[in-house]
């Protein structure tokens, strides 16, 4: 598990929410707490839309990108949100690149998912990773792999970041 801090919160809430860097992730569930607190899952039900305007998903997950302009009319306004957590879901298609790039000796259908945490509370914006195996292992190259990605995304998109230890 990686733990980043965010230090430049305006900037950082300006690339997740009027830009286009994080559509590339699937919204597996936010949270935003203003005046109440909006609870959203991810998870799409392509029963609901015309079979011709159903939003890119994978994995039964929306992408960020069609879900992206609704969190923002819920954080945007006169008033900073009390808190909020985005869990980002890596997409399949990426996960198994990201195994054959680095290496790694995990298989795709061995990997429930690969997340990335974004939470802001009292002021603070943080960013953890996560690791969901479908089966034990003690090997953590697939962790390792995931944590490096996440800090190479974060520097080519020029997103501020200082590592807790």
């Amino acid at each position: 598990m990686l733990a980043l801090q965010i230090p430049g919160v305006k900037a950082f809430m300006s690339q997740l929410l009027l830009t286009d860097t994080f559509d590339g992730f699937l919204l597996a569930e936010a949270s935003i707490t203003t005046g109440f607190t909006a609870v959203l899952d991810g998870h799409i039900h392509p029963d609901f839309y015309p079979e011709d305007a159903v939003p890119r998903q994978e994995a039964g997950y929306l992408y960020w990108a069609s879900m992206r302009p609704v969190c923002l009319s819920l954080i945007r306004g006169q008033r900073t949100p009390l808190s909020f957590q985005f869990v980002f879901r890596l997409s399949d298609t990426n996960t198994a690149r990201l195994i054959g790039q680095t290496g790694v000796a995990w298989d795709a259908a061995d990997v429930a998912g690969l997340f990335l945490n974004i939470k802001y509370a009292g002021g603070s914006l943080s960013a953890t990773t996560a690791t969901s195996l479908r089966r034990f292992s003690m090997d953590k190259s697939l962790d390792a792999a995931w944590d490096q990605m996440v800090r190479k995304f974060f520097l080519k998109k020029e997103l501020g970041f200082e590592e807790s230890l």
